[in-house]
C-alpha cells in the first residue's frame, strides 16, 4: 500500500494557493482543469517532499476547485493534514507574516495548528525533539477551534 494525496475541496483558488503555497510553503507539482467536470485539480508538494513528488512518490494534498460554488462548512470533520517542520517557531512567525492565525500556539514547542481559508485544521510538528519554550508563543492562547 502506498499513500498517494489527500483531497481538500477549496472555494477559492487565490486565497488557497496564498495559504498552501505562499504561507506554509508548499510547491505546485501539477494543475488540471477537467472543463467537462468543471472542476480544477491542483497537485501539492511539501518542501522536502518536491523533488520526491516530480517522481509521483511523495504524498500530495489535491485541491479540488469546483467551478460552480458551493459553500464549504465543517472543515473539522475532515480532521487535519499534518506536517513535520524544521523548525516550528519560524514555521509559526511566517505564517502570521501571512495573515494566518494561530489556533493552537506552539507552548510546548512540538505542536501548532492553523486553519486553511476553508477551515480546513492543519497541524505542524517539530521535527526531532521539541524546541525549547519560548515567547511570545510560550503565554499565547488558543484561538477559535483547531
Amino acid at each position: 500500500m502506498q499513500f498517494l494525496h489527500t483531497m481538500v475541496r477549496i472555494s477559492d483558488v487565490e486565497s488557497s494557493m496564498a495559504f498552501y503555497c505562499d504561507a506554509l510553503g508548499m510547491s505546485e507539482v501539477s494543475r488540471y482543469d477537467v472543463e467537462k467536470g468543471r472542476f480544477t485539480l491542483i497537485f501539492l508538494a511539501a518542501p522536502d517532499d518536491s523533488q520526491t513528488a516530480v517522481d509521483k512518490d511523495a504524498p500530495l494534498i489535491e485541491l479540488t476547485h469546483n467551478w460552480d460554488p458551493e459553500p464549504y462548512a465543517g472543515g473539522r470533520n475532515f480532521g487535519h493534514l499534518a506536517f513535520r517542520v524544521n523548525d516550528i517557531y519560524a514555521s509559526c512567525a511566517r505564517l502570521v507574516k501571512h495573515g494566518v492565525l494561530i489556533s493552537r500556539p506552539p507552548r510546548d514547542g512540538r505542536m501548532a495548528f492553523v486553519r486553511s481559508p476553508d477551515g480546513i485544521s492543519v497541524e505542524l510538528l517539530q521535527a526531532g525533539q521539541p524546541l525549547a519554550p519560548t515567547e511570545p508563543w510560550l503565554s499565547m492562547e488558543n484561538s477559535g477551534e483547531w
